[in-house]
């Protein structure tokens, strides 16, 4: 079988095994699949805007035209000694895995495929496939670890000639990690901001990295679901101070609501712990909000999450029949969840 876990991937990139023409890039890290593929197609040598050497397949194409990949794969290079067949939004199209399949059993010698794919779990026909093909390699790609982020953050502020105080670096962690573009893009924005200083702090993190509503409407739902009704009442008082209005914070907390009964399904199910649930979500859950998670998975029941769920389905329906009221139907729906959070100690 031909995988790498996801720490070895950026070493197998960065020396690519030519005995694999075939190669699936996959992941719930789109950014990091995109960034990952680019870098294994530069690194094959081949100039990347030459439709005659690399040619670009959306996986829809080859699903609505069978063998299309095969005889792209097949075509004699002109102008080269070999080409690159690039492959983008894999899933688990028949036509494609029915293609990779034969490609496996008669691998190409002068071409090599890459497979740009989302997030193929455990099993799925096309990373199944790969992964049993003696001759095709399969490359997970899953979201930045805090070690990850500590080193694109260094990276991107070296260049830039800039520091960063500790506190600042903390909340900057906790805010990236979701897509390593997202992070990269962030971290640009960033860099440019602080242009002339010697090093960033803690309050330019917190003007720029990422949406100031988003950010407050995580510290909201967060009190909420763990009890902390005093830290929700303080929160919540400072997002509608920048003018934001209420019921993003009752729809993001229904959001997370909905999450946590999944999880919390998993867990009666299957008599897992918190931590398992939490670690098995998908989406995955963002590593600086596990702890968290994992509180008020232990703070809530399958009964008493429905019973929230439709609490704030009803405050929601309300806010928009009286918009006048929005802020205090908002405010007593939730301060009323925080306050059974903080009872449930389940």
């Amino acid at each position: 079988m031909a995988q790498k876990k996801a720490h070895e991937v950026d070493r197998w990139l960065a020396r690519p095994e030519p005995e694999y023409p075939i190669v699936l890039i996959y992941g719930p890290d789109r950014g990091l699949v995109s960034e990952r593929s680019r870098r294994f197609a530069q690194g094959t040598g081949l100039p990347l805007d030459d439709p005659f050497t690399v040619v670009r397949l959306e996986a829809g194409e080859v699903e609505q035209q069978p063998g299309r990949l095969s005889d792209e794969v097949r075509t004699v290079p002109m102008f080269s000694d070999r080409r690159l067949i690039w492959v983008k939004s894999a899933a688990n199209q028949k036509a494609l895995v029915a293609d990779v399949a034969a490609l496996i059993k008669e691998p190409p010698t002068d071409c090599i495929v890459l497979i740009e794919g989302g997030d193929l779990r455990k099993g799925a026909g096309l990373r199944s496939t790969v992964e049993g093909g003696k001759n095709a390699m399969a490359l997970p790609c899953y979201a930045d670890d805090g070690r990850g982020i500590d080193a694109m953050i260094d990276e991107a502020l070296e260049k830039a000639g800039l520091r960063i105080a500790l506190d600042a670096r903390q909340a900057l962690k906790a805010n990236l990690g979701g897509d390593r573009l997202a992070t990269r893009g962030e971290l640009e924005k960033l860099a440019l901001y602080c242009t002339g200083q010697s090093e960033i702090s803690a309050e330019d993190v917190r003007l720029l990295i990422g949406d100031v509503a988003g950010l407050s409407t995580d510290e909201a739902v967060d009190a909420v679901i763990t009890g902390q009704f005093r830290d929700f009442d303080s929160t919540f008082k400072r997002f509608l101070s920048a003018g934001n209005p209420p019921f993003l914070i009752l729809s993001a907390t229904l959001r997370q609501i909905h999450a946590l009964q999944i999880m919390r399904r998993a867990m009666d199910a299957n008599g897992q712990p918190a931590s398992s649930a939490v670690a098995s979500a998908r989406p995955p859950v963002f590593f600086s909000r596990r702890k968290i998670v994992e509180t008020a998975l232990t703070r809530w029941n399958a009964t008493s999450l429905q019973n929230a769920a439709d609490r704030l389905q009803a405050a929601i329906l309300r806010t928009r029949q009286k918009p006048a009221l929005a802020e205090p139907i908002a405010r007593q729906a939730l301060i009323a969840l925080a306050v059974e959070g903080s009872r449930g100690r389940r």
